[in-house]
């Protein structure tokens, strides 16, 4: 059997190099990070709304508070995950700073150290003797590659160009707004009897679909990740049901003229 003809210190950089993108684009899975923003803003602004809308809605027959009071909370919702979207990106991208110029210092002030760790990285991955050697130099040598996998292989951060907090500050918030209006759409063409059934049947229905997809694209049973997320707003609706049915019997605001 032929032996396998050792790479060079060459081979070796451009390897790990291949490597490293590799990792990095797979944390770089821009539409898994998507859909991420697009199910925190959507299930928020859809279930508060939900819980908001029936509650109100059972605590007075006036569908004109209802939509006023939709409307409000819509807003309000999408205005502030989007701010929360938005300082949480860049709370993230000041602790890889953070972190990138401590790994700068290391790298500098204390190499022995900072290589030693590459050698255990690449023991880990199964790399020994005169080819882990060469490896290591190979990183070792090129200070941007050694920095770059520290980073992403020791502290386990992704790359800092992957996170955008205008575009999740967008994503979150346009999630929120959409996902708002669907439990408050009935309510703008139908009596309010016939609207809380339908905002709640339409809205468990956009859970069930949004939690099964999730699934398909990631991983798990579809239907037990839709039956969850449905379950969530089914909780934040009889919630709502039960206080503004309690409140509108306690100040008997079903007695108000529609």
């Amino acid at each position: 059997m032929a032996t396998k003809k050792p790479r060079t210190a060459k081979e070796l950089a451009e390897f790990s190099k291949k490597v490293q993108q590799h990792m990095d684009s797979e944390r770089k899975n821009v539409q898994a990070e998507s859909l991420a923003d697009i199910i925190l803003g959507g299930q928020d602004g859809l279930v508060n709304v939900l819980g908001i809308v029936l509650g109100v809605a059972s605590a007075t027959s006036d569908k004109f508070i209802v939509l006023v009071a939709g409307m409000v909370a819509t807003f309000a919702e999408s205005i502030s995950m989007a701010a929360v979207a938005y300082t949480s990106v860049r709370a993230e991208q000041d602790h890889y700073r953070m972190e990138m110029e401590q790994e700068q210092w290391e790298m500098e002030n204390l190499p022995e150290v900072e290589t030693e760790e590459i050698r255990l990285i690449y023991m880990r991955k199964g790399f020994r003797g005169k080819e882990l050697e060469r490896l290591v130099k190979s990183v070792t040598s090129n200070k941007e590659l050694w920095l770059s996998v520290m980073m992403s292989e020791e502290l386990g951060l992704p790359p800092l160009e992957t996170q955008n907090p205008t575009r999740a500050a967008a994503v979150v918030g346009v999630s929120a707004i959409v996902g708002s209006v669907i439990p408050l759409a009935p309510f703008l063409f139908l009596p309010i009897n016939e609207s809380i059934v339908i905002s709640l049947v339409l809205s468990t229905a956009v859970l069930f679909a949004v939690g099964a997809y999730k699934a398909k694209i990631t991983v798990g049973k579809w239907w037990k990740s839709g039956i969850e997320m449905a379950a969530v707003g089914m909780v934040a609706a009889i919630a709502g049901w039960i206080v503004g049915k309690l409140l509108g019997d306690w100040f008997g605001l079903k007695q108000v003229p529609v």
